[in-house]
């Protein structure tokens, strides 16, 4: 059994931990995006499904790109941010199962099937998401995920030559700008959320 994290770690992680607007100046190389995946990849998925794909845009360009399919209010995040990331998900995940999952024959629950494809790398790839976020906060990272976007959009700029990924959601990534903040949200106490059965 793994011993707790300290204060410290646990505070990089979840309870000073914040979603940004903005970010300093400072680049992010290349390296760390590696650096991620290295460790949200280890985050567990259904019979290890891995279904998130990910595009790292960290030119003006590809960033252009993904700020043309955003909201008014995202999209100027998207153009400032020294990478912006589309986490999408493979619906036909399941092709690569006898490679990711070979001690069962995992592939056959999902061919033919589609809708339960989709409800699985939704479900799934959301959890990859999560594992990005929290894997960029432990490398010193910072994050903004956000919605606000046109899918369609999004997919056929970047995922047209694999029509089978669609995008999940989207996020900025960089070294936070502590002035791009708002006023901590509300979190409750386990009571209001929680009941033990």
């Amino acid at each position: 059994m793994a011993n707790p994290l300290d204060d410290g770690a646990l505070d990089t992680l979840f309870r000073t931990a914040r979603t940004y607007n903005g970010y300093t100046d400072e680049p992010v190389g290349v390296d760390r995006l590696h650096a991620i995946w290295e460790l949200m990849k280890w985050g567990p998925t259904s019979a290890n499904q891995l279904p998130g794909r990910l595009v790292w845009c960290v030119s003006d360009e590809a960033k252009a790109t993904l700020a043309d399919a955003c909201s008014a209010q995202n999209k100027p995040k998207i153009l400032a941010a020294p990478v912006s990331v589309v986490i999408g998900m493979d619906i036909d995940f399941h092709e690569y199962l006898p490679e990711l999952f070979p001690h069962a024959d995992a592939k056959s629950w999902f061919t033919g099937n589609e809708p339960l494809r989709r409800e699985s790398a939704m479900r799934n790839s959301s959890l990859q998401g999560a594992y990005f976020i929290m894997a960029a906060r432990a490398l010193g990272l910072d994050t903004g995920p956000m919605s606000g976007f046109d899918a369609a959009k999004v997919d056929a700029a970047f995922f047209s030559d694999t029509p089978s990924v669609k995008t999940n959601f989207i996020s900025t990534l960089g070294h936070g700008d502590p002035g791009s903040i708002y006023p901590r949200s509300p979190r409750p106490a386990f009571e209001k959320f929680n009941r033990i059965a």
